[in-house]
């Protein structure tokens, strides 16, 4: 670990123990997840608390998640809804997807929370066809070849105020130069190039430190 990186982690933690302490479920969700073989590619304590606020902030009540894991995510997001409030996350893995539901099942939030498997780019339109939209809140954090047709399809099954999150955009500080060789890279550029472009969207991109490396945001809000 690069002295870099062991202060970005000693950081986080003083940050995640006075101001997002886990509990028993969200420790249970990032162990069983561990123990099934998931990859540990789940937000840092600190990130799940920075989308619980912004959900609440947003006085959210219909989110989507692009991308649910072990669903570490989920029970953040989730656990910033009103009782009337509902999440679908969508998940390409089955495995993965019964690893999530677990998870929810034991946070108290499998009523709250419905896990969709398959290819997103295959369940999204079909939430568009069942009228679930329009979301108040979406995060993406799924394979990055496709954040541009994510982005497409949250601003499809979003209202004018709808805030949309996408993780991951940074990839270590190459996103600011083309990569023909790195598919992710491309796909995180034409996203950022798509939402420039986009009249009906504001939005911002903020660079992140911590336990999860050099990374960061993007932030877009849907204006019309």
């Amino acid at each position: 670990m690069s002295t870099d990186q062991a202060q970005w982690t000693t950081v986080d933690r003083y940050f995640t123990d006075l101001l997002a302490p886990a509990d028993d479920a969200l420790e249970a969700a990032l162990a069983d997840s561990t123990a099934a073989g998931l990859p540990e590619i789940a937000v840092a304590p600190n990130q799940g608390k920075l989308l619980h606020l912004l959900v609440a902030a947003q006085g959210a009540k219909n989110v989507l998640e692009i991308g649910t894991l072990g669903g570490y995510s989920t029970i953040w997001m989730a656990r910033a809804l009103p009782a009337d409030g509902r999440l679908i996350t969508l998940e390409y893995s089955a495995a993965h997807a019964d690893v999530a539901r677990a998870n929810l099942a034991r946070a108290g939030l499998d009523k709250t929370v419905e896990v969709r498997t398959g290819a997103a780019l295959d369940t999204l339109p079909l939430l568009e066809q069942e009228g679930a939209g329009p979301f108040d809140f979406v995060f993406v954090d799924a394979d990055k070849v496709n954040n541009p047709h994510y982005v497409s399809w949250a601003l499809k099954l979003s209202r004018p105020g709808t805030l949309i999150v996408v993780d991951n955009v940074v990839r270590g500080g190459k996103v600011a130069t083309p990569h023909p060789d790195d598919p992710a890279i491309t796909g995180t550029r034409e996203m950022f190039e798509l939402v420039a472009n986009e009249p009906r969207l504001e939005a911002t991109a903020v660079q992140t430190v911590g336990t999860k490396g050099y990374d960061g945001l993007l932030l877009a809000r849907v204006v019309s």
